[in-house]
């Protein structure tokens, strides 16, 4: 059965040249040229993936990518025309899944959607047992993290990232082999990616980010969760 792609672009001939190349390759398509229809075309079909425009009129493409996600759970490819790390730190911190920036090669964006859709469809092994360190307790067959009595709350990339390194406690870990564990071997995008959400789980977990004790830096190496004992 082919797997849908919803394309959400104000642009006709990006819209045209990616549902050329999809159906190509074997995607049933979907397209829309407006946020609120973005939406309304999402639930609608219900997409197995949905490649969004940032910039449209109406509600723009964080907005749906938003919605997208907490509502349906689609996976999301952002596309942007700005090159600033500004715009790709908020669209990975609100649940996007990648970004590619204008202009693209169809060829690439085709890998990257191949990429996130493995992902999908193969996800990680059975949860393991829940893990305790100091304070921290972590839950993978709940999805919960509690610091002390309280339960924080963690996007999905920041739980996968703080299970893997709480999971390989006292090591130091590449930012690349973070990557590879936490978004991917065959993840496209900044190895900055890491830090952008290292800074923002510090600020769920430590008591000071200014000089934190559980998430620390290795110089020219990546992190390591510290562990003491």
């Amino acid at each position: 059965m082919s797997q849908t792609i919803l394309i959400a672009d104000d642009e006709q001939s990006i819209v045209d040249l990616l549902q050329y190349n999809l159906e190509k390759g074997g995607y049933e398509v979907v397209v829309a040229f407006n946020g609120a229809d973005a939406v309304r075309m999402a639930h609608m079909h219900r997409p197995d993936l949905a490649v969004i425009d940032i910039t449209m009129p109406g509600i723009d493409g964080l907005e749906v990518c938003t919605r997208l996600r907490h509502e349906l759970g689609t996976p999301v490819i952002l596309l942007t025309a700005r090159d600033s790390e500004i715009d790709k730190i908020v669209g990975l911190e609100i649940g996007a899944d990648d970004y590619v920036t204008k202009p693209f090669s169809p060829r690439e964006l085709l890998a990257r959607i191949k990429s996130v859709l493995r992902r999908v469809k193969n996800p990680a092994a059975a949860p393991a047992a829940p893990l305790h360190i100091g304070s921290l307790c972590l839950d993978s067959l709940t999805h919960e993290v509690r610091l002390g009595e309280n339960s924080l709350a963690l996007t999905a990339k920041e739980f996968a990232l703080l299970e893997y390194l709480m999971r390989n406690a006292n090591l130091a870990l590449s930012r690349h082999a973070i990557l590879d564990h936490v978004w991917g071997y065959d993840f496209y995008g900044d190895p900055r990616t890491v830090d952008v959400h290292v800074r923002r789980l510090r600020e769920k977990v430590e008591a000071d980010c200014g000089t934190p004790r559980l998430i620390v830096t290795v110089p020219g190496v990546g992190y390591k969760f510290h562990a003491e004992g």
